[in-house]
């Protein structure tokens, strides 16, 4: 039975309702988040809110305090979700290297006739034009493919991630290209939430304290759930607020995270920066891409690959590189057959001038330096391997094509000595 996509996936995300919801590895810390939002919420509106319904009188306006607390939490969580459980721009990876990238240089091979071999070679970078500027954009060895510009491979997830910003262990997913938007968003909305239980907690030690006619330790005494809650807010806008203000400065320069802190102190100039305005409506007012992935779409089977496309480096080596190694074979053994061809002739020769001396000779024993002769090593046609997964590589002739013939040689020069014999 064909599988699908997402129970082959090879990154380390994890996948629920079918491969409908796409999480990363550290999906568990989503639990802890939810914790921190949805236990202050309930207290606040067990012990604060719920008290405040009556205070004020006209139209029962302390309704609104309790609804908004609910209402504006679930807004929170829903942007949570859609961070957490959503492609942040994964870019698929390939099953083979692009073979479009291969290239071909020549090198001399003095093996066989100084003839020259084609030497694979396969670059680790090379340069786009992004804005008229030209970006170096690395290899990815993982997921065999040019990474994109902005795009940077994440660790933890293993994947390449589209405008990678960082991995965010707090909502269990990358930030990227496709839920940057509503990460921010989420940020902003958790702290303007810090602020309005903050704000309404400190209302109600108020009140406390106007009803009750006492001193500011009487109230907190009297509601010591609302000095709970101002300690948590207070401590947490430290975090959410200052997260908050940092994405704002990185959103007008139209950065990243993993940029800023890379390249900070590179002073490199960012040829990603279209102005502030500019920058603000492309996070915010342009269409979310689609996803390069159809986790539900079923696997294919793996379509039989084709030889490598015809260079016009490799056509001027002669063509195909495999061709041209069994044309440097053939060519060794053409070279060991006109050795052996001289040899013989030189020992007929010789032994005809002397046989004119007048030194006569077994004809069997000619019979057997020839036959001794003719019965040299055959060259033998190692296995050969590509390197194709290697960065470079070569193909190579096997070094027995030239120990075989140097046999050979000395095999036939030594003939006469035993003819002599």
């Amino acid at each position: 039975m064909a599988k699908r996509v997402y129970e082959v996936w090879k990154g380390s995300n994890k996948f629920i309702i079918g491969g409908r919801l796409i999480f990363g590895p550290d999906a568990r810390s989503l639990l802890v988040t939810l914790l921190l939002i949805i236990v202050p919420v309930v207290i606040f509106c067990v012990f604060v809110a719920r008290h405040l319904r009556h205070e004020f009188s006209p139209y029962n306006a302390g309704y609104a305090i309790l609804v908004v607390a609910i209402v504006f939490t679930i807004y929170v969580l829903g942007l949570l979700f859609l961070t957490s459980a959503r492609d942040p721009g994964i870019i698929p990876r390939n099953s083979h290297p692009p073979e479009e990238e291969f290239r071909y240089e020549s090198s001399m091979s003095l093996d066989v006739g100084g003839r020259q071999t084609p030497s694979l070679q396969f670059p680790r970078t090379k340069e786009v034009m992004v804005n008229g500027v030209p970006v170096r954009v690395k290899y990815c060895d993982t997921c065999m493919l040019y990474r994109p510009p902005r795009c940077s491979h994440c660790s933890i997830c293993n994947n390449c991630v589209e405008r990678f910003d960082h991995h965010c262990p707090w909502v269990g997913q990358c930030i990227g290209l496709r839920n940057y938007r509503f990460f921010f968003m989420f940020v902003s909305s958790s702290t303007l939430l810090c602020i309005y239980v903050f704000s309404m907690s400190a209302l109600y030690i108020k009140i406390l304290m106007e009803d009750h006619h006492g001193t500011v330790w009487r109230a907190m005494k009297a509601s010591p759930a609302s000095v709970l809650l101002m300690a948590y807010c207070f401590i947490s806008l430290w975090f959410v607020c200052g997260l908050t203000g940092f994405h704002l400065y990185l959103i007008g320069t139209n950065q990243t995270t993993y940029e800023n802190f890379r390249y900070r102190a590179d002073n490199r100039l960012n040829v990603y920066d279209r102005g502030c305005v500019n920058n603000f409506l492309e996070v915010f007012c342009t269409k979310v891409k689609t996803s390069r992935n159809n986790f539900r779409a079923f696997v294919q089977e793996e379509v039989p690959r084709t030889s490598l496309p015809r260079t016009p480096e490799a056509e001027d080596l002669g063509g195909d590189p495999r061709s041209k190694v069994e044309d440097d074979l053939e060519i060794g053994e053409d070279l060991l057959k006109i050795s052996q061809r001289r040899n013989i002739e030189e020992i007929d020769e010789d032994i005809r001038s002397r046989g004119s001396n007048g030194h006569p000779h077994n004809t069997s024993e000619v019979d057997s330096v020839l036959g001794s002769d003719i019965r040299a090593p055959t060259i033998r046609s190692e296995t050969r391997h590509s390197s194709w997964g290697r960065r470079s590589g070569s193909w190579e002739i096997s070094p027995e094509v030239l120990a075989n013939s140097t046999v050979t040689e000395s095999r036939g020069y030594g003939a006469p000595k035993e003819a002599n014999q």
